[in-house]
């Protein structure tokens, strides 16, 4: 029988468990080859054959996405499998428009055929956004569940952007993993805040090779999702943050609305610092999707580790990077905490950037007066803290959620910015993990 042949576009993530889950070992389909998006620098390499399995002796290549239509003819491709994340519904079927054209099929897979289930109990954090704060989600449900006397291992979104083999599975229990696995910025920004609560933490490439081996050391399960994602497990209960300062956005992406449709608790995040009536219309909303979720109220406090550096002074605010590229948000909590403590002046950084750094305003053009925390590979990491010292600014805000000052040498006074998640009123997240704490 003619092996059905497949394209599958995707940005290292979720392209790779599509593959691993269900077309890995499938003798019915041939996977010609994976598109990369999103992040830079990934297309060119290969998906190695020790991951691909018996039927993909010399792996399988990875092309930028421009490359999609040409493919497509090149190796007459029958699907296309759309998986990556944090979309526009409008995006999405403009892509799929460019494949049918070309006369192959869309496919989106859902849960059913790429959810692998867990022998533990498993909590997942998911978003409808990039940026919405799953990870402090993540970090407060982590802590409820060790003050009851569990033992807890987080599991990450991949980010796997170096040596696909070395990183099939990940494990992080130090600051020192970070540095043993090579990690980049984007990495160390959602490893080091659960390192440093002392909870353990998985990521990779092969995620039910990774879900076993955090069985073995933990209670309970967190997945703790990225890039508005779908869980890549069956989850026992599912946690999805929506955020009024992107009202409208919870219908509006893929699969962020998914995730809304899915939840079972649903946390409206960042009301202190929202407008009021947008935090109604979000209300109203998730009753119409979603009329059987929970809601949680929830808020994101600044804290300042040196607030009088930045009364009256020229401020350059670092903020965490793909919140600010395709998540679309044009602050975070560095701008939030400097206009809180006084300062006189964002300093606008394009003036003074360089290389891909450079490279990241060219391509979304819509960042606001900050500096993206941008540091996919070395180079890029170099570029930045090139950028942060050509800017002519009195001070520097860090509110990316790792200490930047602890990777990049940073001649200006810098000023952490930190934010933890904290409920208001009733219900709160312990009332719902009640059943797990028992």
């Amino acid at each position: 029988m003619t092996k059905i042949k497949i394209l599958i576009m995707g940005a290292a993530g979720r392209d790779f468990h599509n593959f691993n889950t269900y077309y890995r070992d499938n003798d019915l389909y041939d996977v010609v080859a994976f598109t990369a998006t999103q992040i830079p620098d990934i297309e060119g390499r290969v998906y190695p054959s020790e991951l691909a399995g018996k039927l993909y002796a010399d792996g399988i290549p990875i092309y930028d996405e421009s490359e999609l239509e040409s493919l497509i003819a090149k190796h007459d491709v029958d699907e296309v499998v759309f998986s990556y994340s944090d979309i526009p519904h409008e995006v999405v079927m403009h892509k799929c428009s460019i494949v049918n054209a070309a006369g192959a099929d869309f496919k989106m897979m859902g849960t059913k055929r790429t959810a692998v289930k867990s022998t533990k109990p498993l909590i997942g954090i998911c978003a409808i956004r990039t940026g919405c704060g799953k990870s402090q989600v993540t970090r407060r449900v982590a802590q409820i569940l060790k003050d009851a006397g569990k033992k807890v291992a987080a599991i990450r979104h991949p980010m796997p952007y170096g040596d696909l083999v070395a990183q099939k599975v990940q494990r992080f229990a130090s600051i020192a993993d970070l540095k043993k696995h090579k990690c980049t910025i984007e990495e160390m920004e959602e490893y080091e805040p659960h390192i440093n609560t002392g909870t353990i933490i998985y990521a990779g490439v092969d995620y039910e090779a990774i879900l076993r081996e955090a069985e073995k050391e933990a209670d309970v399960i967190l997945w703790d999702g990225g890039n508005n994602d779908m869980s890549f497990y069956q989850t026992d209960l599912l946690i999805t943050i929506v955020d009024p300062h992107r009202p409208g956005h919870e219908t509006s992406y893929y699969p962020g609305e998914t995730n809304l449709r899915l939840a079972d608790v649903v946390l409206i995040n960042k009301i202190d610092t929202a407008d009021s009536f947008d935090v109604t219309e979000l209300r109203e909303s998730v009753r119409e999707i979603n009329p059987t979720a929970i809601i949680v109220d929830g808020a994101s406090p600044v804290t300042v580790d040196n607030p009088k550096l930045l009364l009256n002074k020229r401020a350059l605010v670092v903020e965490d990077g793909p919140t600010l590229t395709h998540g679309e948000m044009q602050y975070g909590a560095g701008i939030v905490a400097a206009e809180k403590f006084g300062i006189s002046e964002l300093v606008d950084p394009r003036p003074f950037t360089v290389g891909k750094i450079s490279e990241t305003f060219e391509k979304y053009e819509n960042i606001g007066t900050l500096l993206p925390a941008m540091g996919y590979g070395d180079e890029q990491m170099k570029d930045l803290e090139t950028t942060i010292n050509n800017t002519d600014c009195d001070v520097v805000v860090i509110g990316t959620p790792i200490d930047l000052s602890r990777i990049a040498k940073i001649k200006h006074p810098t000023v952490r910015v930190t934010y933890d998640l904290q409920e208001i009123g009733h219900p709160t997240l312990d009332d719902v993990l009640s059943e797990y704490t028992k």
